[in-house]
């Protein structure tokens, strides 16, 4: 009974649910102007620079690339650097780390660049 009263309650909401489907209308159409029509109104064009919303970052007070380097090599060079890098952020209590010092000291450099010379 159930089944056969199933049987005829499905298409009827079916039909229901696409008889109200297909009585919507669609909104009507703007009519759009005629391209070949040279006094046919358009919409104006509004420029908006890619840059109207830049904001120019603080100045930062560079040191000179010599102090820089000096110092990356006072404090051990790229590999200290790299040591921090694989560390995990310390806790947000936890004191501010002091740098690393140097394992070795630094190699001197090979013959072939003798020829340079330091001002």
């Amino acid at each position: 009974m159930v089944a056969s009263l199933l049987r005829w309650l499905m298409p009827a909401a079916l039909c229901v649910v696409a008889g109200a489907a297909a009585a919507q209308t669609p909104p009507p159409a703007a009519a759009k102007p005629d391209p070949l029509d040279p006094g046919a109104s358009v919409p104006t064009v509004a420029y908006v620079s890619a840059f109207s919303r830049y904001r120019r970052t603080a100045d930062d007070n560079a040191i000179p690339w010599r102090e820089a380097n000096d110092t990356a090599a006072r404090i051990g060079g790229w590999r200290v650097y790299a040591r921090e890098a694989q560390q995990p952020d310390p806790a947000a209590s936890a004191p501010a780390a002091t740098p690393a010092q140097p394992a070795t000291k630094a190699k001197p450099m090979p013959q072939g660049h003798g020829g340079h010379k330091m001002p």
